[in-house]
Order: C-alpha cells, then structure tokens, then sequence
C-alpha cells in the first residue's frame, strides 16, 4: 500500500463523518423548524425528539437497503 493510497481512505474517512453530521443536523434542524430548543414548549420539543428519532431511523433504512443492493446488483 503507497501513501496516496493511505491518504485517500483517511480522507473518505473524514468526508464520511462530517457528510453524516451534516446528514443529523439537517434532521434535527427540520423537526425543530427552525426554532432553538429553549424557545420550544414543552410539547414541541417532545414531538420534535420523536421527529429526529424517526429521521434517523429512515436514514438507518436507507443505508441499510443502499448496502443490500449493492450486494444484489
């Protein structure tokens, strides 16, 4: 293995991990809309909690059928 080799999969490694921070702000951003937590009642914050959690549990899904059909086709 060279060391551009090396250094590409440090990089992809990278790239993945902010990509998925991104990916879980977003989320977090679009079931709060837009508000900051301390500005959220009770109740918001609460549906936006099962908001984010069911977010990430599509994106979950997504990876997971993006990965069987990788190994199908």
């Amino acid at each position: 293995m060279n060391a551009n080799q090396i250094i590409n999969m440090i990089i992809r490694q990278v790239t993945r991990r902010l990509v998925n921070k991104g990916v879980d702000a977003g989320i977090d951003m679009a079931s709060r809309r837009g508000k900051a937590r301390d500005q959220m009642t009770e109740d918001e914050r609460a549906r936006a909690d099962s908001q984010t959690r069911q977010g990430k549990d599509m994106v979950k899904r997504a990876r997971k059928a993006r990965r069987l059909t990788r190994k199908l086709f």
